[in-house]
């Protein structure tokens, strides 16, 4: 089975409107998932750009599906689901 990719966004709004909050990540994710799943913090995705409202920031992607408004919880949910493919 391949590795989940877990990308959080710093870029400067994502950052700004929470992904600071989403650090925990690097913690929680290899605790629950071992090396399953692979985290890591990207300068920026540019979705925002897409989104130019901001009002979806924060942004991460798990594989190829885009978390929007992103929190540890959702994040988690969606690694869940990759897994189980």
């Amino acid at each position: 089975m391949e590795k989940v990719s877990v990308k959080v966004c710093l870029g400067t709004t994502c950052f700004v409107m929470g992904s600071a909050n989403l650090q925990e990540l690097i913690d929680i994710v290899p605790a629950k998932y071992g090396d399953k799943v692979d985290v890591s913090g990207v300068p920026c995705l540019g979705l925002c750009s897409v989104d130019w409202e901001f009002s979806k920031a924060p942004y991460v992607k798990v594989n190829n599906e885009v978390i929007k408004e992103a929190t540890v919880e959702k994040v988690l949910s969606e690694i869940d689901k990759q897994l189980a493919k």
